[in-house]
């Protein structure tokens, strides 16, 4: 399967943007194939104000997130691959996703309908979580 990703960083960005709340994200600044301002990278991270008032031409594809936008009033490029994304959160409150750093975008947890699997041993039992 592909990668799950970028679906979820899109999703989670038109999340945010309806919203009403300013997305951001955090990128992986040292990931191979990134284009990033490097004065704004601290300890290979970097945070982005991906609103739609901050960037131009925002694309988050299958293969690549790229926009333009001004930093110190000067306009570039801004190219990574969605691997890179760490998290996209809103600005005002946190809310968002998280991605960890070994997430298997390849597989999945979820065992394949073939496998066996035994059946739950015992009465079932309700927790209150607080």
């Amino acid at each position: 399967m592909i990668s799950s990703r970028p679906y979820l960083v899109r999703a989670i960005y038109d999340w945010i943007v309806d919203s009403g709340f300013t997305p951001y994200m955090l990128v992986d600044a040292e990931a191979e194939n990134t284009t990033v301002p490097v004065d704004y990278i601290q300890d290979g991270k970097i945070i982005l104000n991906v609103s739609p008032e901050a960037v131009r031409a925002l694309d988050v594809n299958n293969d690549w997130v790229m926009f333009s936008a001004r930093f110190s009033g000067v306009s570039m490029d801004v190219s990574f691959p969605p691997k890179a994304v760490m998290a996209i959160y809103a600005k005002e409150n946190g809310r968002g996703m998280v991605f960890s750093d070994d997430e298997d975008d390849e597989g999945s947890d979820i065992p394949p309908d073939d496998s066996p699997s035994s059946p739950p041993k015992g009465r079932p039992s309700l927790r209150v979580v607080k």
